[in-house]
């Protein structure tokens, strides 16, 4: 369709800069009425940077913009909601004290005063009539994620939008919550609401969407493409790019969500050797990060790289935090090798080679107002007793030597880390954390954020590592890498592992368990 032309959406040269950093550059699409619209593409291709430039966030440096005919001037949220567009972040955005009935009213226009029954009996109507079941009355922060995601959808649509905008919505969703949150879609698409969503997999793409447009590097590489008889494998290619032809075919249908992987881990992995992680009944105190653990047992044997999986909040960070003497123990043992470390400390853990990628790199992975030989250097830095002598120019030496060995792309190890891409920084993590001497490797969400080079990358740096023996406890919110890359997957839900699963693995039984549905 030409820009504009019985488009509810269009936009023609749309740019925008971040410094030195193009997010999106010439872009120009128009979105028909009354569809479902994919936007797809590697993680930094511009995605996100779009659909804030639809929805008013952002103002780009050139380019117009038009709903229904009418030009906006860009970066003004009131008004894109004015013309009609809403906006449902990947985050959430209600506040978690508020009642639905008060997270509704926050999404209206004009005020007033009302009791909370008046805002009930006021929203309760709306709910229903969109299907999403909850009572008025509860609070936010009490509902499972995939309420939540329904209720910010009817908030959205409390001033009757036009265009609505899901960034990311399968990001956290079990299987059977994205299958519910399709079916949403699909009876809004039927109310007249035109919906673009902001994905990643091309499987997800092909089950919901009308059309798809692909952007890559910030640029429009395709579309938007009639979704109909579209092939999945020329649709991956398009979003890799050049980099497509250095992947097996297998792993570019899993890196692009085009097939479920069934698993491609060594079935052979010694299921009677000691392990290397035991944990047995443990418990813990209620913890910021998430629910306490309740009487968690789980091994991890040398060779084996087992997968945790679970709706994201269900006790994955306290796990991690506990394996990490980061939490107080209340009951139960952790041993390393056969000898209990359920007292020791991180430094002590990590003498004994537990090593730990952690799940926000550029909060607890790096310090990025610190220079890469530093940061590099703390992991030897954590093990040496206090007043040892340290030689700059000795970690230095030694930094290089990784970071090269680790093929990270930087100018000088005296630079900062938070100059580095997503993927680099990621790199300067394995670099310090996946040495020789590591036993026990915790990949906390290893390949959130990354493109998909850096993410086959850190897949084939953690199967090497269990070649050599590595014990590796794998926590990903990603079931497709999980099934991938994993030998076995336990599934956590309300601080308990609920569930064990062997390959070939059943995504069925696995959604299932990670939302506690008894099949």
């Amino acid at each position: 369709m030409r820009e504009g032309e019985g488009s509810v959406f269009s936009c023609r040269g749309v740019t925008v800069r971040y410094g030195d950093v193009v997010a999106l550059a010439d872009v120009g699409v128009a979105f028909e009425r009354g569809m479902i619209h994919a936007v797809v593409g590697q993680n930094g291709a511009g995605k996100t940077t779009f659909a804030r430039v639809v929805a008013g966030l952002v103002r780009p440096e050139t380019g117009e913009l038009s709903i229904d005919g009418r030009v906006l001037s860009g970066g003004d949220v009131n008004e894109a909601r004015g013309a009609g567009v809403e906006l449902v972040h990947q985050s959430f955005a209600l506040p978690p004290s508020f009642t639905v009935a008060e997270a509704m009213q926050f999404g209206a226009k004009g005020g007033g005063l009302y009791t909370k029954s008046m805002l009930e009996k006021r929203w309760q109507p709306h709910l229903d009539g969109l299907d999403v079941k909850v009572a008025a009355k509860r609070r936010i922060r009490d509902l499972p994620v995939e309420t939540q995601q329904g209720v910010e959808i009817a908030r959205a649509l409390v001033t009757d939008a036009k265009l609505l905008i899901l960034d990311e919505p399968t990001a956290v969703l079990s299987p059977e919550g994205a299958q519910k949150l399709f079916e949403r879609v699909r009876r809004l698409k039927a109310r007249g609401v035109t919906v673009i969503l902001i994905l990643h997999k091309i499987r997800e793409v092909l089950a919901v969407a009308d059309t798809v447009t692909v952007l890559r590097g910030g640029r429009l590489v395709e579309g938007p493409i009639p979704c109909e008889g579209v092939d999945a494998g020329r649709l991956a290619e398009l979003i890799i790019g050049p980099a497509a032809h250095s992947l097996g075919h297998e792993d570019k249908a899993v890196l692009t969500g085009a097939m479920i992987p069934t698993h491609s881990g060594d079935a052979s992995a010694p299921a009677r050797a000691a392990p290397i992680l035991d944990m047995k009944g443990v418990s813990t105190r209620p913890d910021p990060e998430g629910p306490p653990l309740d009487a968690v047992s789980l091994a991890v044997r040398p060779g084996e790289i087992v997968g945790v999986a679970g709706v994201e909040g269900n006790g994955q960070r306290t796990l991690v935090r506990a394996i990490s003497s980061l939490i107080h123990v209340t009951d139960g043992r952790i041993a390393i090798e056969g000898s209990d470390v359920t007292a020791a400390s991180l430094g002590q853990r990590r003498a004994m080679g537990l090593r730990v990628i952690p799940f926000e790199r550029n909060v607890e992975g790096l310090s990025l107002t610190s220079p890469l030989w530093e940061n590099w250097s703390a992991r030897g830095l954590l093990q040496k007793p206090l007043l040892s002598a340290i030689s700059p120019s000795v970690l230095r030496r030694r930094c290089v030597a990784a970071l090269d060995a680790w093929e990270v792309r930087y100018a000088d190890v005296g630079q900062r880390a938070g100059s580095l891409s997503g993927g680099n920084a990621q790199k300067v993590i394995l670099s310090r954390e996946m040495d020789e001497e590591a036993r026990l490797i915790i990949a906390a969400q290893p390949t959130r954020g990354l493109d998909i080079g850096a993410t086959a990358f850190v897949w084939d740096a953690l199967r090497k590592a269990r070649a050599r023996g590595c014990g590796i406890l794998f926590v990903s919110s990603d079931l497709d890498e999980i099934f991938d890359i994993c030998d076995r997957v336990v599934v956590m839900l309300s601080g308990r592992i609920v569930a064990e699963f062997r390959p070939p693995f059943d995504i069925a039984a696995i959604g299932a368990a990670m939302t506690g549905v008894t099949r």
